[in-house]
């Protein structure tokens, strides 16, 4: 296992050293994404609470969060949602995804958060090993309509 440090990527740098990471769990981020055109789309997002945050180390980011904190009856008070979890597909097994999903359930603990939550795409089976091994549970079914 390698060591990684997590903690938000908040300076312009470390938003955009994020975006090749996260490409690999969003292929419907268009390949023509500049570094700048990414930026600008997490600057947005942050205005609706969404922060980012990653796994470093000495050879760069290993794996992504985006992650949001809010209140909701549903959850039953205040949660963190995480919108996106990937590590470099090049980097898995490494211990990058288990450090930064414990980073993550810690900030969610410190922000007074009574859950903490993902939704994971039918087919990302490895995905879901991991979340089990990692004591997360299946508690729910999520229905989409495209528009």
């Amino acid at each position: 296992m390698d060591t990684f440090s997590c903690a938000p990527m908040r300076s312009d740098t470390e938003v955009q050293a994020c975006l090749s990471v996260m490409a690999q769990l969003r292929p419907q981020l268009p390949p023509t994404l500049t570094p700048a055109d990414w930026l600008a789309r997490v600057r947005r997002m942050e205005l609706e609470g969404y922060r980012l945050a990653a796994a470093r180390d000495a050879a760069g980011v290993a794996a992504v969060a985006g992650y949001r904190i809010f209140d909701c009856i549903a959850r039953g008070g205040k949660s963190m949602y995480v919108d996106d979890l990937v590590t470099d597909a090049a980097r898995r097994s490494r211990g990058a995804g288990k450090a930064l999903l414990g980073w993550l359930m810690d900030t969610a603990r410190r922000e007074g958060c009574s859950t903490f939550s993902l939704d994971s795409g039918v087919q990302r089976y490895a995905a879901h090993r991991f979340y089990m091994r990692e004591r997360m549970s299946i508690i729910a079914y999520h229905f989409r309509l495209e528009l």
